[in-house]
């Protein structure tokens, strides 16, 4: 069972339309984690693939596809993955992340009418 803030990680990249990128650290300040972009890059190695959850759409903050023999292929799914949805990859896995990046909460896109309402949408209740 994945944890609460997996949960979160995984709830935030759902709404990352397909044509657009987000950062690891994106997705953590969306939860209100910062400095934990990593630890997104780790919550999204732990999904069992494949799998709804968009986790292609994420990239680090250089624009680039973390390309390793450890990611036993993925890499290459997720080069595959964003290529088929028009967004160009070359050979080292480079992208144009300024052209294709995922504004949370700006129009067209899927979400809060902001980026603090984004977070707030997906952060847990205080009781």
């Amino acid at each position: 069972m994945a944890s609460g803030f997996d949960q979160q990680v995984y709830a935030v990249v759902g709404r990352i339309p397909v044509g657009q990128l987000a950062t690891y650290g994106q997705i953590a300040e969306l939860i209100g984690a910062y400095g934990c972009a990593r630890q997104v890059g780790w919550a999204l190695r732990r999904l069992p693939l494949p799998n709804s959850v968009p986790w292609h759409r994420v990239v680090n903050a250089q624009g680039r596809i973390a390309m390793s023999l450890s990611r036993e292929g993925s890499d290459w799914m997720q080069r595959d993955l964003l290529l088929a949805e028009g967004i160009p990859v070359d050979a080292d896995g480079r992208l144009p992340l300024r052209d294709y990046r995922w504004v949370a909460g700006a129009p067209g896109a899927r979400g809060g009418a902001s980026p603090a309402a984004d977070r707030l949408a997906v952060l847990p209740r205080q009781r």
